[in-house]
């Protein structure tokens, strides 16, 4: 195959037909999309994929495709989010990492969890390498995921003895008052995506089991006061919904042999106008000290919907725009006489 002047063309040859329309999709989807994404050309005939378009790019599409076959080969699964974690990967500009199928799992009983962004191979390394973590960033980067898929982890392993989960009970304006039924039945909304995190992970008989035995507990940050979390997995979710108090109070928490991880997003605070957020404040003091591990997710590592990434750029745009604005109604006025 030949290729145009300043471009490249290569051909792939793949030798197990039963695998091919995995990595294929229906209709051949997969290709189309990493086509759309790299701005190559892709072309399949018979056990054969070409590929043509900028050198740089081929490589990358290359390099896609072998990795994406060695997973199908190690009998994972290569569908949708694996075709966009792929190209979230590839996209990562001056963030060279290895390919997505030789980054190390997380690995549960219930099966193998895996980055799908470079921000989450920084997020894994964090979790495995420190003893307290800060992960910042938009809704949908797995911040909450993959820290409850490490707690799952390491309690198998017996590496810890419980898993902590806690969220402050603020969330949109809404009070615990003006909610019906008794304290449980108020504040198990708010713990929702922790149970749904924890049942992702292990079979729901096992959490069922682990929580009636105290392996497990979920919690409002209001009821960690007093106490001493010794030899546990603790995670604070939601924290840019904690006051400075409340973020001092839990940090300080930390006992023997426990690990701590703080999720949240600073562009959705919902408490009180003129209140600090207790992350941005903790931010602010610890980062930098030895043994505390700060990750920062961007859109790139949005891992739901393609769309949920444009819209928190979108958003992001408009705040930036907004605040150029009021950095020029602020600048003095001068001229030259």
């Amino acid at each position: 195959m030949a290729a145009s002047a300043g471009g490249k063309a290569i051909t792939l040859q793949f030798n197990d037909n039963s695998l091919l329309p995995l990595l294929l999709g229906d209709h051949d989807r997969h290709l189309v999309r990493i086509e759309q994404a790299l701005g190559v050309r892709l072309s399949c005939r018979g056990n054969r994929i070409a590929i043509a378009g900028d050198a740089s790019r081929v490589d990358v599409a290359q390099e896609m495709l072998r990795g994406l076959w060695r997973r199908l080969e190690q009998g994972e699964s290569v569908g949708r989010a694996e075709i966009e974690a792929a190209i979230r990967m590839a996209d990562a500009e001056n963030d060279p990492r290895l390919p997505l199928s030789d980054v190390p799992a997380i690995r549960t009983r219930r099966g193998a969890v895996g980055p799908r962004s470079p921000g989450q191979v920084s997020y894994m390394e964090a979790l495995s390498n420190h003893e307290m973590v800060f992960g910042v960033g938009p809704a949908g980067t797995g911040k909450t995921y993959l820290a409850v898929a490490q707690a799952v982890a390491m309690l198998q392993a017996g590496k810890v003895d419980r898993i902590v989960l806690s969220r402050p009970a603020v969330e949109a304006g809404e009070r615990l008052g003006f909610l019906p039924g008794d304290m449980k039945e108020k504040i198990d909304p708010y713990l929702r995506p922790l149970y749904d995190a924890l049942h992702d992970m292990m079979p729901a008989d096992q959490v069922i089991r682990r929580m009636t035995n105290g392996e497990i507990e979920v919690a409002p940050l209001a009821f960690m006061r007093g106490r001493t979390l010794a030899h546990c997995y603790a995670i604070l979710d939601e924290a840019q919904n904690t006051t400075a108090m409340q973020m001092k109070m839990f940090l300080t928490r930390m006992g023997e042999g426990t690990r701590m991880v703080i999720t949240g997003d600073l562009s959705q605070v919902d408490l009180p106008k003129g209140v600090r957020s207790g992350l941005r404040d903790a931010l602010d003091t610890l980062e930098g000290i030895q043994g505390i591990g700060v990750v920062r997710f961007a859109q790139r590592d949005v891992v739901r919907h393609p769309l949920v990434a444009r819209i928190v750029g979108a958003y992001d745009a408009r705040e930036a725009a907004q605040g150029e604005v009021l950095r020029e109604r602020e600048r003095p006025y001068s001229s030259e006489l």
